[in-house]
C-alpha cells in the first residue's frame, strides 16, 4: 500500500507518522529541498510509481517550507525517531546533513541522495540525474546555440550551497574555451525562490543592459528569469535557458522569452531512487563497482565515490513543448 503525505515542518511531520497511517513492511521517506516545488511533486509522484510496482510500500513526502538546511535537519530527526526504513533525499547543504543523517544510517536506515547530492560520510550512495560534466556542456550549449556571433550570457543559480548547481556551473566552466566570443559577465543566486529570482533576474538586466542570454540551472529560477525578462520587455533581445520543467516553462517558449531548455525527467528520478533505497533495504550493498537495479530504469554500477548518473539531459523547445508540458 502506498500512502502520499506532504507535511509542513518536522513537529507535523512527527505527529502525522505516529497514528494513522496503515502499515506498511518498508516505509520510505523522500526528503525535497521545499514543499511548493514542481520538480519535486513530479520526483514524488515517481516515488509512487514505485511503491506502486514493489507493493507494500509507504512513501512518505516531506520538505522544509523553505531551502533550508536546518528545515531538512529537522525533517530528518523525525525521521528517525519514527524508524523509516529509507531516506531518499535532495540536499540543501551537503555537508550541513551529514551529522543527522550519519546518526539515521546508525539506526540501519538506508540512505539515498538525488538530485542535490549529500557528502559521502552522509550517504549510502548518490544518484546524479546525469553526470555533472554533461549538465555543464548542456547549458551553455543551449545558449551558445541561439548566439552564432558570441555575446553576454550572465548565470542565475539556486543557493550559493547548493551542491549540484554549483557542479554544473563548474563543469560549464571547463568548457567555456570552447564558445570564445561568449562571456560569462556574473553568476548571481535566487536561492530557489521564485521572487528573489525574479529580482536577482532584473538586477542582471539593469547592471548589464547588453546582455544576451540568461542561464538559470533551477527550475524555479529559470521560470523567473523568463517572467522578468517577458515584463521587462526584452523578449528577443534577451534568451532565458537552463534547466527547467515542461509544464512550467510552456508559456516562454511559446512567448519567445525562452527558445529551448532542459532537463531529465523528475519522475524517472524519483522513481530511480526510490527503487535504489529500496534495493539497499532489501540487502544490495553499496560499493564501488557494486550494480544495482532500478526497474524500468535498469541499473547503475557506482564509481569509487559510490555515485552514478541516472540518464542525459533532453532538451525541449517549441518543436516538442507540446508533448510533454502536460507530463511533467
Amino acid at each position: 500500500m502506498s500512502i502520499f503525505r506532504t507535511m509542513m515542518t518536522g513537529v507535523a511531520a512527527a505527529a502525522m507518522f505516529a497514528g494513522g497511517a496503515q502499515a506498511a513492511d518498508v516505509r520510505i521517506a523522500m526528503v525535497v529541498k521545499a514543499l511548493g516545488n514542481g520538480f519535486f511533486e513530479a520526483a514524488g509522484k515517481g516515488a509512487e510509481e514505485a511503491a506502486a510496482e514493489l507493493g507494500d510500500v509507504e512513501i512518505i513526502y516531506v520538505g522544509p517550507t523553505a531551502p533550508t538546511a536546518e528545515g531538512q535537519i529537522e525533517m530528518i530527526n523525525s525521521l528517525i525517531a519514527q524508524q523509516v526504513d529509507g531516506i531518499v533525499i535532495s540536499a540543501n547543504d551537503q555537508d550541513a546533513l551529514v551529522p543527522a543523517l550519519k546518526k539515521a544510517m546508525q539506526r540501519g536506515i538506508k540512505v539515498v541522495s538525488f538530485d542535490s547530492g549529500v557528502a559521502k560520510d552522509g550517504r549510502n550512495l548518490h544518484l546524479a540525474p546525469s553526470s555533472d560534466a554533461l549538465i555543464g556542456q548542456t547549458i551553455i550549449k543551449l545558449a551558445a546555440d541561439h548566439l552564432p556571433d558570441g555575446g553576454k550570457v550572465a548565470v542565475l543559480s539556486g543557493t550559493s550551497t547548493a551542491t549540484n548547481q554549483n557542479s554544473w556551473i563548474a563543469e560549464m566552466n571547463k568548457v567555456m574555451g570552447d564558445y570564445p566570443n561568449i562571456e560569462v559577465v556574473a553568476t548571481v543566486y535566487g536561492d530557489d525562490l521564485s521572487d528573489k529570482s525574479y529580482r536577482e533576474a532584473q538586477g542582471l538586466m539593469q547592471s548589464y543592459p547588453d546582455l544576451d542570454a540568461i542561464i538559470a540551472p533551477t527550475s524555479v529560477g529559470v521560470v523567473a528569469a523568463a517572467q522578468a525578462v517577458a515584463d521587462a520587455g526584452k523578449i528577443g533581445e534577451i534568451n532565458v535557458t537552463g534547466l527547467g520543467l515542461p509544464s512550467e516553462m510552456a508559456g516562454a517558449i511559446d512567448s519567445g522569452a525562452s527558445k529551448s531548455f532542459a532537463i531529465w525527467n523528475p519522475i524517472d528520478l524519483g522513481y530511480s531512487a526510490t527503487m535504489l533505497v529500496h534495493e539497499l533495504i532489501e540487502g544490495a550493498e553499496a560499493a564501488p563497482g557494486a550494480e544495482i537495479q532500478m526497474g524500468r530504469m535498469g541499473a547503475i554500477t557506482l564509481d569509487d565515490n559510490n555515485e552514478a548518473a541516472m540518464s542525459e539531459p533532453f532538451t525541449y523547445d517549441a518543436s516538442n513543448i507540446d508533448e510533454f508540458k502536460s507530463v511533467f
